[in-house]
């Protein structure tokens, strides 16, 4: 509902198959441009 933006519990289940695995394909996204900037793997995260 909140990425969506909806109001209620029914349109948010109405529209949920347009977000189906959105999330798995921003995090590859994200990890994709991690790799051109970072190709060695290394991270400047702490893990914590």
């Amino acid at each position: 509902m909140q990425r969506m933006g909806h109001s209620s519990v029914r349109a948010a289940l109405i529209y949920q198959h347009l977000v189906n695995g959105r999330d798995h394909a921003i995090a590859a996204h994200v990890d994709e441009q991690i790799k051109k900037v970072r190709p060695d793997g290394t991270s400047d995260a702490s893990g914590t």
